[in-house]
């Protein structure tokens, strides 16, 4: 699996399992809804800020979400 796949299939797993739509968990981390949605889609790639608060809302740590992804690439 390629890396825009993993983070995209990760981020909408930890999004859904905390019972938020895109547009609450960018209402959270102050970022535009459409921006979850290109990330979801694989449109995008996030900076390291986002990843950090895309985690702080998702109350997941950062490291446990890229191990995540991590283990979808190999």
């Amino acid at each position: 699996m390629e890396l825009e796949a993993a983070l995209a299939t990760v981020l909408r797993n930890k999004r859904r399992l905390a019972g938020f739509s895109q547009e609450e968990l960018a209402h959270r981390c102050n970022i535009d809804r459409t921006y979850i949605s290109m990330l979801e889609r694989k449109k995008r790639k996030p900076t390291i800020n986002i990843v950090f608060k895309m985690c702080d809302a998702l109350d997941v740590k950062p490291s446990d979400f890229i191990l995540e992804i991590e283990q979808l690439i190999d």
